[in-house]
């Protein structure tokens, strides 16, 4: 609402100018009402107004006094003069006082309402100058400390001081704020959503700034740590479905700091996943970790050793030992960071260097397996891990039980093929054949042959193409159906591209020799 002064010494007059105010302009204005400029001047000392009607002659003192009184105050209203004398006097003293209007008594409804009209215009597009103000000088400072993130040299053209950020000198702490299960996988969009909420739990703190780390990640940097504390308990009562989890790092001063509190957040951000019951993890809780623990290489090795011999009771009991959360607990996260990487490069890549394409369903299907980033609870990840042992343990068992089994099966198609290489030939035609299904077809026989089905077969039908270019005299077209082309345009090409040469090229090489 704006904030409307009425300085007159008749209240008839005053309630009057408000009862007709109101009635044009209803629930826009709160109104405050003084009898005198010095009872004006004090209650603009409590509260700034943004407009206000004077009355010139009053006791004690006038309006004219009160507005040269008012020249020194740092938010002066929007002033109007009231008066029963057309005096020229008094309006020129009014415009040495940047007074916005001046109006006759008894007050024309039209009149008031216009200049009513002016003033609230004025004072919107002020409103609107100093949100914008303010709004560029958030982001100079927001992006003055995603700079001294980011780069090495941010140079001195736009200082803390300069960005408002002096406070910083005195000391802060910095906090990382992610939710549960965001991974990193929001859009820009969620990610400036859920800036704008924070924002908004935050309203009423002084000293605080948010910005982005340059990753998209949402940093929070507070003089006061308990401030951190609070916001985790505004959100948990503003009825957010996810959790709301902040990583802070120990107290620093000056920005130059920055960095140093940003990497403390970030690295303490990764324990979330051995402490999913606080909101807040502080880097002082979690620097005292031992950190010379060995990872356990030959265990995680023996794994990969028992895959696909129907052993999931030792895989079982290998990885309880591997991932035994007493030990994961009292140790630096590096370690359970250092686990995860071998079990990556010892067990998971691995098995698909062998297996290639006919495990990577499964392994895609577990990408998340690949980092513990990915999950806010430690008995997630373990509940990942052991599942995705076990798909990969009974598939490549299952497999090695079927592989005589498909090796004949295999025998049988390229013999079919050698048969009917001139057919009209594809591989949903011929995995219908035999029974098989169309992808499990394609896996089986690039596995068996070394080559794509479709290579296997244009290199069949080219290798009986120059047994008919050499040994008769069949034309080029004629060779072409016979062999199973489509048409002599399309033989052309794929010989001249295979071979390096036209395949009357070929046949003339060819006979040579015999000449």
């Amino acid at each position: 609402m704006i904030s409307l002064l009425i300085v007159d010494d008749e209240k008839i007059i005053r309630r009057g100018l408000q009862s007709v105010i109101e009635r044009q302009f209803p629930n826009l204005f709160s109104y405050r009402f003084a009898e005198n400029g010095q009872e004006a001047l004090e209650l603009l000392r409590q509260e700034p107004a943004d407009m206000m009607f004077t009355d010139i002659r009053m006791p004690i003192m006038d309006g004219i006094e009160l507005l040269e009184q008012l020249q020194d105050h740092p938010v002066k209203p929007e002033a109007v003069l009231l008066s029963g004398y057309n005096d020229f006097v008094y309006a020129q003293k009014a415009i040495r006082c940047a007074v916005k209007d001046y109006l006759i008594k008894p007050v024309k409804r039209e009149e008031l309402f216009a200049v009513l009209e002016r003033l609230i215009l004025d004072i919107r597009m002020r409103e609107e100058r100093a949100d914008t103000a303010g709004e560029e000088a958030r982001l100079v400072a927001a992006e003055l400390v995603t700079l001294h993130l980011t780069q090495k040299d941010v140079g001195d053209a736009i200082t803390p001081n300069k960005a408002g950020l002096s406070w910083l000198d005195a000391g802060y702490t910095l906090g990382l704020l992610t939710r549960r299960g965001e991974g990193a996988q929001a859009s820009r969009a969620d990610a400036a959503a859920f800036r704008n909420q924070i924002t908004e739990l935050l309203q009423g703190h002084m000293d605080w700034m948010l910005t982005r780390d340059g990753t998209g990640g949402t940093i929070l940097i507070a003089r006061d740590p308990v401030m951190f504390y609070q916001l985790a308990e505004r959100w948990r009562l503003s009825g957010t479905e996810s959790q709301l989890r902040i990583a802070i790092s120990d107290s620093v001063q000056g920005i130059e700091q920055i960095r140093w509190a940003y990497s403390q957040a970030k690295q303490t951000l990764k324990y979330g996943i051995l402490l999913p019951e606080l909101d807040v993890l502080e880097h002082n809780g979690i620097s005292e970790r031992n950190e010379r623990h060995v990872v356990p290489v030959e265990l995680i090795r023996r794994i990969m050793n028992f895959i696909g011999l129907g052993r999931g009771d030792e895989i079982k009991q290998l990885l309880d030992q591997i991932l035994d959360i007493r030990m994961i607990s009292s140790c630096e996260i590096g370690y359970l960071e250092r686990i995860s990487q071998l079990l990556n490069e010892e067990v998971f890549d691995k098995l698909f260097g062998i297996y290639g394409y006919k495990v990577l369903g499964l392994l895609r299907s577990h990408a998340h397996v690949g980092h513990i980033g990915n999950y806010d609870r430690f008995e997630d990840y373990y509940t990942a891990v052991e599942q995705l042992l076990g798909s990969l343990d009974r598939f490549i068992q299952d497999r090695r039980e079927k592989a005589p089994t498909e090796q004949h099966t295999m025998q049988k198609v390229v013999a079919y093929l050698q048969t009917h290489y001139a057919d009209d030939l594809n591989m949903a035609v011929v995995s219908n054949h035999f029974s098989l299904n169309y992808s499990y077809f394609s896996h089986a026989f690039q596995e068996y042959s070394g080559e794509s089905f479709s290579n296997y077969v244009r290199r069949l039908r080219l290798g009986k193409a120059k047994e008919l270019l050499e040994y008769s005299d069949l034309k080029v077209y004629e060779i072409s159906e016979q062999v199973g082309f489509e048409n002599v345009k399309h033989f052309t090409r794929i010989f001249k591209d295979t071979e390096g040469i036209t395949a009357l090229e070929f046949r003339n090489q060819r006979r040579q020799k015999y000449e």
